[in-house]
């Protein structure tokens, strides 16, 4: 067995493991916490892959910007007893009947898939690599990529003149703005 095989079975039980400990964590921020492991993992088989774009992309975007925005908004909540909805029996029943069928359907498609026959390639080729995207982008999309950095340029100019309150807008114009004049 090589260095690869072990490095996906490592990070595949370490995966499948945060994942349950995301289900079943009790406190709402560990569950966010284990959810950045399962990120993690997923980004290291993007590695073994051969996609280092997709997992850096998977690290930026996901543990990092996304869980970032779940733990802010849970600290922020106020998670006590008394606002805590109560457990309804049949909410729980439903829920072990969806998740029942949910594996019904997983078993029968795992099935009719001929698992054998598919194998990835790992450190062959170079089609995840980031060079190569580059070179497509600025070189077959040049001029949608520019479009898009001037699209994005204008957005963020336009969120910071939303987000100025009144009076850094009064500095900014000290003798009004000559807009509606």
């Amino acid at each position: 067995m090589g260095i690869t095989q072990v490095l996906f079975w490592f990070l595949s039980i370490m995966a499948i493991l945060a994942a349950i400990l995301v289900v079943i964590s009790k406190n709402p921020v560990h569950s966010v916490l284990w959810l950045i492991v399962v990120f993690v993992a997923i980004s290291g088989h993007y590695i073994l892959l051969d996609a280092q774009f997709l997992a850096i992309v998977n690290l930026i975007v996901y543990a990092g910007a996304i869980m970032v925005l779940f733990l802010f908004v849970f600290m922020l909540m106020n998670l006590n007893a008394e606002t805590e909805p109560q457990k309804n029996r049949w909410l729980k029943i439903a829920g072990v009947v969806t998740g029942g069928a949910l594996l019904l359907v997983l078993v029968a498609a795992l099935k009719k898939a001929d698992l054998k026959a598919q194998i990835a390639e790992m450190n062959k080729g170079d089609i995840g690599l980031i060079h190569n995207l580059g070179v497509t982008l600025f070189h077959d999309y040049v001029v949608p990529f520019e479009i898009s950095s001037v699209l994005f340029l204008s957005a963020m100019v336009g969120v910071v003149v939303i987000g100025r309150n009144e009076r850094e807008q009064k500095d900014m114009w000290p003798h009004g703005n000559n807009y509606g004049a």
